[in-house]
């Protein structure tokens, strides 16, 4: 006879979800995560942390989730030991706790979850964040793009976040099947109603993410020299590993235009407290290059997270003068688009902002609504719930 523990063992759906970086720093994993765990799932990440602020990227503490990452490791031979000893763990932690799905999500762990698919009783979601590079002259890289062409063929699931990045990755693996398109929207719970800021004088400016010059250019410091003192700029975010000194650089900037005292920068935090801080503010920036030659670059609606996160609090949006993204975000109504290089069309946007307080929160006001009936992950990730129980 089986003890009831065991017995709960057996009934309970397990899934691991592999990644070789900080699953922190990807909402839709904790999205998805917390809408199975809800369900009663079991849940456990295996990942690594990340350069510059992994203590911040953290998800909420829930009773059936688990997160175990190991140290970060800087690129070198370490890091190649590291990325052995990452694929070992998961083979070793897979054997042990014996799930039913594996949920990879990024190309570097293609290699040790094609290897998982072959395992009794084991089914695959494969979930690409970030389309690489498949013409990479790395031999290990191509490597990863093999397995991820043949991973792709095992899965049950394949997903993407924007429909032009799964048509390309259709066309790179052959597969026709098993495929979804799942927009990085927010969590309905979030849209909570914030303030009314229609009645105030200021204007606070919000950027949160990597703080990178493509997403948060120095343009835009040089658009507040041209706006009143009451436009201020708060930052939310963390260095990158590839511009590990750009926020100094932004903050000497700051101070040798006068504006220093306009220009607040905080520390990165959980996505829970962050989502707090920008119901304090007015407008969110989500910029793209405007001549980005990156798929990631070009085919950003519904991948980034930015502008929903800034919609579910309420903000007006402030994005870049391209056609998809003025299709979806400021023809409906949400925000204006202006170019993001030139100070003076960054200046214009966020004059008329100041000067139309009304229609800046109706915008907001309709950008949240349309969080709660359409754009939340509750329902973007209906359809992979519902195939992850069929089997």
């Amino acid at each position: 006879m089986l003890e009831n523990k065991d017995k709960r063992k057996l009934l309970v759906s397990h899934i691991l979800y592999i990644q070789y970086t900080n699953p922190g720093g990807y909402p839709p994993l904790e999205q998805s995560s917390s809408i199975l765990a809800q369900e009663g799932w079991e849940v456990l990440f295996l990942g690594t942390e990340t350069f510059g602020a992994s203590a911040a990227l953290c998800f909420p503490p829930h009773p059936n989730i688990t997160v175990q990452l190991m140290s970060f490791c800087p690129g070198g031979w370490r890091q190649k030991l590291h990325y052995l000893q990452f694929c070992l763990w998961v083979l070793i932690s897979t054997l042990c706790w014996q799930p039913q799905w594996i949920y990879a999500s990024d190309l570097l762990s293609c290699p040790v979850t094609l290897l998982l698919s072959f395992l009794p009783n084991i089914k695959v979601v494969y979930h690409e964040h970030d389309s690489p590079n498949t013409t990479a002259e790395s031999l290990f890289i191509r490597f990863c793009l093999n397995t991820r062409k043949w991973l792709a063929s095992r899965a049950k699931i394949c997903i993407l976040p924007n429909q032009q990045r799964l048509e390309q990755f259709s066309w790179d693996t052959g597969i026709k099947h098993n495929l979804l398109c799942v927009w990085n929207c927010p969590a309905q719970a979030d849209a909570i109603p914030g303030r009314s800021s229609a009645s105030k004088d200021d204007l606070q400016i919000l950027y949160h993410g990597s703080i990178v010059p493509s997403r948060l250019p120095i343009a835009v410091l040089k658009a507040l020299v041209m706006l009143p003192e009451r436009v201020k700029l708060r930052v939310i975010g963390y260095d990158t590993i590839g511009h590990q000194s750009y926020t100094q650089q932004l903050q000497e900037i700051a101070e040798q235009l006068g504006i220093d005292s306009r220009v607040d920068f905080v520390a990165a935090m959980p996505r829970y407290e962050l989502l707090k801080w920008c119901r304090e503010c007015d407008v969110g920036l989500a910029f793209m290059p405007m001549n980005g030659n990156d798929i990631n670059q070009q085919r950003m609606v519904g991948a980034s997270n930015k502008p929903f996160d800034y919609l579910v609090c309420g903000l007006a949006l402030l994005v870049s003068d391209l056609a998809e993204w003025k299709k979806v975000y400021v023809e409906p109504g949400y925000g204006l688009a202006c170019n993001p290089d030139d100070p003076e069309s960054i200046a214009a946007s966020l004059k008329w902002y100041l000067e139309h307080p009304v229609e800046r929160q109706e915008m907001g006001d309709r950008g949240r609504q349309r969080i709660l009936n359409e754009w939340n992950y509750q329902q973007q990730f209906m359809k992979v719930r519902d195939r992850l129980c069929q089997y």
